[in-house]
């Protein structure tokens, strides 16, 4: 089995590292570290976020770093403030018994100010930094690149998901020829390959296992219900895993806000997490995750990027993404370091489909599970609280002067009565809640001709039709890149995306406040003149029908039994409203 020891590393890097608890490598350490040491040839890495990561790039950075220099020798790239500074501290961890090796962060939220000092001032090999905030500072002429011997990028398909297409053209293009550029992302969409292709020399790829799948170590399970019950179903999840310490994902800011509102009046552990925070509250809500004052955070995809604790035992789908990749990144967030986590998909009866897309691309079975009841759920609980009055330390001292007032208040109990009111006690919310629940659990169907929209989600979008498709190499990653290009907001709720062969349809949240149609005037794509509009349901099918034969398919309907429309037809008589699907012929 190999060790760090076989590396070779200074003896101030292997204290830190023994320090740390690591004694040996993870796959892509493993793979990665060798890789960067021996050769300056660029690297892309395809890893899991939460496999060490940071390690595997930084420790060998650190090694060969020169420490007599005071040039900027290493830029790393990431896409968030979070993961920026986790980064630098993980570096700082590294590097603590060296001395000579400073680092620092740049990022937006932040007043400029304090960081332009800081690279002023400092003695600074490694800069780790947003892509945003790191362009201000190389145009403003104090982050100087023209000596960096490496360039990482950090994962790098979350970067390009986040819009920052612009600002990584830019800030690459303005790096010396000369260097080493690691790449390190946990999918490989055709963006990053375009990064690789064009800003990178011969590349060496290696894995960590396959390209876009799953974590080893995380277990999939679904839930089938009807889409009114999906908040039940939630609380039932959350209350069979006492001990549960999760994200729970939603699509809008405004469904983020409900639940986690939800579920702390209901009495849970929670709070929320999402773009209308300011960065003062974003903080103190993920300060008191990270000591698990919060046993529950909710938070949109947007929100979440950049949350890198490892100890995370649930991650929950309370809406399923349409993009595959975003599924990987959820479930990845959990199982880290080794240790074993659950994703969880609380979905209807017409998303199975999606379920099935899943396994193909993840590579893994997604179990269905039942959604407890009410029976289960206090019979959990039970054995949860009679292992904690088990495992409980007492206190002597403390306790002791207080139990001869305790021993005469209930000497009039025997063992029994006092067992079964002591279980009451904490017991008794559960019992009186769950006396009469229903079975939340719905049956599984047929998704031949599932539907296209949730019927949850209807009213919070704005659906638009945009003239690029998959003839224009468009897949949901690179558009939901071109969106956050155009509307320079990175914090847009978008919802369902279609790809079709000549155009696509995307949605926005209403309630944005960004006029979409407006913020495409003049785009542009790989030369093609984007054309955005707000789309006519009532046209859908004819558009599907008449350029997109190959995706299109009307729904199947029976013959009415009397007569045609009318309520009782099966096609699309009366006030129903038109649904259409994608088929693969």
């Amino acid at each position: 089995m190999i060790t760090f020891k076989d590396f070779n590393f200074k003896e101030g890097i292997l204290s830190a590292i023994s320090e740390l608890g690591f004694s040996e490598p993870t796959t892509i350490q493993e793979k990665a570290i060798p890789a960067i040491l021996d050769s300056t040839e660029d690297l892309i890495a395809l890893a899991q976020t939460g496999t060490g990561k940071t390690a595997a790039f930084g420790l060998p950075i650190i090694e060969k770093i020169d420490t007599n220099s005071k040039a900027i020798q290493a830029l790393i790239l990431c896409p968030t403030r979070e993961l920026c500074m986790q980064i630098t501290k993980d570096l700082d961890n590294y590097c603590k018994h060296l001395g000579d090796v400073a680092t620092t962060a740049v990022y937006g939220g932040a007043r400029i100010e304090g960081q332009i000092k800081s690279l002023k001032r400092d003695k600074v090999q490694i800069v780790v930094g947003t892509p945003g905030r790191t362009l201000d500072l190389i145009k403003r002429r104090v982050l100087k690149i023209e000596n960096l011997r490496w360039l990482v990028l950090d994962e790098a398909d979350e970067m390009l998901n986040m819009g920052f297409r612009e600002e990584l053209d830019a800030i690459l293009e303005n790096t010396p020829s000369e260097k080493q550029t690691l790449l390190f992302s946990a999918t490989m969409p055709k963006e990053v390959r375009r990064i690789a292709s064009s800003y990178m020399k011969d590349p060496t790829e290696i894995s960590a296992g396959k390209k876009n799948v799953g974590a080893d170590n995380v277990t999939h399970n679904y839930y089938v219900v009807k889409a009114s019950d999906r908040y039940l179903a939630l609380k039932r999840l959350a209350d069979i895993h006492p001990d549960i310490y999760g994200i729970i994902f939603c699509r809008t800011r405004s469904e983020t806000k409900d639940v986690a509102a939800k579920l702390i009046n209901d009495g849970y552990n929670a709070d929320a997490l999402h773009g209308d925070l300011s960065q003062a509250q974003r903080d103190y809500v993920m300060g008191r995750f990270r000591v698990r004052q919060l046993q529950l955070l909710v938070a949109t995809d947007v929100a979440a990027r950049g949350i890198d604790i490892t100890e995370l035992t649930h991650v929950i789908n309370y809406n399923m993404p349409d993009d595959p990749e975003v599924y990987i990144h959820r479930s990845g967030r959990t199982g880290r370091a080794g240790s074993s986590g659950t994703s969880i998909v609380i979905s209807h009866a017409r998303e199975q489909g999606k379920i099935r897309s899943l396994e193909k691309i993840t590579g893994k079975k997604f179990e269905h599970k039942k959604i407890p009841n009410g029976h289960e759920i206090c019979e959990k609980r039970l054995y949860n609280l009679m292992d904690n009055i088990e495992k409980i330390e007492v206190d002597d001292d403390k306790i002791t002067p207080f139990l001869p007032a305790i021993y005469k208040k209930l000497e009039w109990l025997d063992k029994d009565e006092l067992l079964k009111r002591l279980v009451s006690v904490e017991f008794n919310r559960f019992l009186d809640y769950y006396k009469n629940a229903k079975d939340l659990n719905a049956p599984l169907k047929d998704t031949k001709n599932e539907r296209r929209r949730d019927s949850s989600s209807q009213g919070e979008f704005l659906r638009f039709h945009i003239n690029l498709g998959k003839k224009h190499n468009i897949n949901p990653a690179t558009l939901i890149g071109v969106i956050n290009e155009n509307t320079r907001n990175r914090n847009l709720e978008i919802g369902k995306i279609d790809i079709l062969r000549n155009f696509s349809f995307f949605e926005i949240d209403k309630n944005s406040g960004v006029d979409i149609i407006q913020s495409f005037e003049d785009a542009k794509y790989n030369g093609t003149d984007i054309e955005v509009e707000l789309s006519k349901p009532s046209e859908d099918k004819k558009t599907y029908r008449k350029d997109n034969q190959d995706w299109y398919d009307k729904p199947k309907r029976n013959k009415p039994k009397y007569g045609r429309g009318g309520n009782n037809s099966g096609g699309f008589g009366g006030n129903r409203k038109s649904n259409f699907r994608r088929k693969t012929r």
